[in-house]
């Protein structure tokens, strides 16, 4: 007897290929293609279009979608969309447009993931506001999939049941390692020494990353007379506020900000240890997953996934969010300790091929998807 195929269709409100756009192309990367037949739904447009057809997966382009949850527009060419092509999973990564469409549809069962983590509005969690959510939310999906428990408490507290939401997390492909020649010149070409440590922060530059705790943290690393350069990679909104405050705080001779790199891998690989300062929207970074696949030790707040991904003394240190000092404290006891960086790296290795492999996460999903298929 011949295996099923299941008709998966993935739906991303993504033009630009930031954190849910690589999760999907992580999972189409690795998909069980004997099981499973994949397509995807994307904005007219969108950047990941050529990175879909590259994988030899099929991409229908949607007006009206690009950025918008919801969108009526967006809801009846999806509609028409899943009655031509009857998928049996519809998989919304954050679209709700999908979520609505699918049921008008009458597609057998409706998944979406919660990639973020940020406190949901109070009215949403008490009284006929939770139950009012909670009822919309169950009745347009069969599942959810949260990336971080963290992420999953979201989700229950506004009334969705337990029992619908299962925490997979994020799984990244292993970084390839360059050679020490190599880390040299990378580390020449961002104007770094060869004996300077390297700290970074991979993460939009918007508020809610912390940018500000960890400039003032470099500075305080700074005056303890460890030689190290702090590498602020990324681009967003307050480029300009943070590079006039590390110049306000006397802290430009030694934060570097790189801007967009589309070689974020050799940046990790002359990284001694990464920091996540966020103390909003953090559920599972990426870029904490993919530097632990090298044994990166990281130092991260306390706040969303974080604490889920690093454990103290194991793969890094969990500090409290919004503090410099204990930022910087943790940093200098892992610079300033080469035995304890050394033990930490090798754990970070182990736990992240543990845990956080693409196979991993990809193997979860489709388990998840077989479960949601299997009853009503």
């Amino acid at each position: 007897m011949g295996i099923m195929i299941i008709k998966l269709m993935h739906v991303i409100s993504d033009s630009n290929i930031g954190g849910a756009g690589k999760y999907l192309l992580t999972y189409l990367k690795n998909c069980n293609r004997r099981e499973f037949e994949v397509s995807v739904a994307v904005p007219k447009g969108s950047s990941l279009i050529k990175e879909i057809k590259g994988l030899g997966i099929t991409v229908y382009e949607i007006d009206g979608m690009a950025e918008k949850s919801i969108s009526l527009t967006a809801v009846w060419q999806l509609f028409k969309l899943f009655l031509k092509c009857k998928p049996q999973i519809v998989h919304a990564n954050a679209c709700l447009s999908a979520r609505i469409a699918g049921r008008l549809a009458m597609v057998n069962k409706i998944v979406y993931t919660r990639h973020s983590v940020f406190p949901p509005k109070e009215f949403l969690t008490k009284g006929i506001g939770k139950w009012l959510s909670g009822t919309f939310g169950m009745l347009l999906c069969d599942g959810i999939i949260a990336v971080a428990a963290a992420a999953k408490q979201n989700v229950t507290d506004t009334g969705v049941k337990e029992e619908k939401v299962e925490v997979i997390y994020n799984g990244v492909d292993g970084l390839a390692e360059i050679s020490d020649e190599e880390k040299i010149a990378y580390k020449e070409k961002l104007g770094i020494e060869a004996d300077e440590y390297v700290v970074s922060i991979i993460a939009r530059l918007e508020l809610v990353k912390g940018h500000e705790y960890f400039i003032d943290a470099a500075k305080i690393v700074n005056d303890s007379g460890i030689k190290a350069r702090f590498v602020i990679a990324g681009t967003g909104s307050r480029e300009d506020a943070l590079r006039q405050y590390a110049k306000d705080k006397n802290a430009s001779d030694f934060v570097i900000f790189t801007g967009f790199l589309t070689d974020v891998g050799n940046l990790v690989n002359i990284t001694d240890v990464q920091a996540n300062a966020s103390f909003g929207t953090e559920a599972a970074s990426l870029s904490l997953l993919e530097g632990m696949s090298i044994g990166k030790p990281a130092v991260v707040s306390d706040f969303g996934g974080n604490p889920e991904l690093i454990l103290n003394y194991e793969n890094g240190f969990v500090v409290p969010k919004q503090n410099s000092n204990e930022l910087a404290r943790a940093l200098i006891k892992l610079l300033s300790d080469k035995a304890l960086m050394e033990k930490i790296s090798l754990e970070s290795r182990q736990i992240f091929n543990q845990k956080f492999t693409s196979e991993i996460m990809t193997k979860n999903m489709e388990e998840f998807y077989k479960k949601i298929l299997g009853g009503r």
